[in-house]
């Protein structure tokens, strides 16, 4: 299938997977994941009318998407890797969405330079739903504490939680703890599921999921 061809596939499975689950249609946005492939591979995908795309690291982003945010208007672009405090600048200026928030420094870092460039973020917290000790987030126990870290004292206004579930368990029990834990803090948005297992997401309540190798094949 062409990239256009496999972009609807992944749409046509959440729209059933909202559907299953009783849901609004429309109510899962898909992040398409762009990460480490170029601008020529990324345009067929926008042409077949995909906005919202996910990348992993910031120099890596700033090599391609202000040309692509030139070429199409309404390109929403979410930071979905974990992110350094030396780059907050740069990820404020291209990012309209920081899906990973996990701790403190970065919190702040990414405060004074929403401040400094007078440019709205959404803002996600990531939780290492796993407590894997080579992924980034904040442990589970933590979660509420940071969020209200983040918009009492620090005043960044956090939206919604996101995931990534070890890769060798079950997704489900992760999808449903940060499901627990987004009530808890009261936020309604969450971006979890992956190629793998997006569908299971949908069905445990994702907002968003970030899918990539569905849509432009393997990297």
């Amino acid at each position: 299938m062409s990239v256009g061809e496999q972009l609807n596939d992944v749409l046509s499975r959440i729209r059933d997977g909202e559907a299953a689950s009783n849901r609004v249609a429309g109510s899962v946005s898909l992040v398409a994941v762009s990460k480490t492939f170029d601008a020529d591979a990324i345009r067929p995908v926008i042409d077949a009318g995909q906005r919202i795309f996910g990348e992993n690291r910031v120099q890596e982003a700033q090599g391609k998407w202000p040309e692509l945010k030139a070429e199409t208007s309404g390109i929403e672009l979410h930071l979905i890797g974990p992110l350094q405090s030396n780059k907050a600048a740069d990820a404020v200026a291209l990012f309209d969405v920081i899906e990973t928030i996990d701790r403190e420094k970065i919190a702040r870092a990414i405060a004074a330079e929403i401040a400094r460039q007078s440019k709205p973020v959404r803002l996600y917290v990531q939780v290492n739903t796993g407590l894997e000790p080579q992924k980034a987030g904040i442990a589970p126990d933590d979660t509420v504490t940071f969020v209200t870290l983040c918009r009492e004292t620090i005043g960044i206004p956090i939206e919604g939680l996101m995931c990534i579930p070890p890769a060798d368990e079950n997704p489900g029990p992760h999808f449903a703890l940060l499901a627990r834990l987004a009530g808890r803090c009261g936020l309604d948005k969450l971006s979890m599921g992956m190629s793998g297992d997006f569908d299971v997401a949908v069905q445990f309540g994702a907002t968003s999921v970030r899918v990539g190798s569905a849509i432009f094949g393997a990297r």
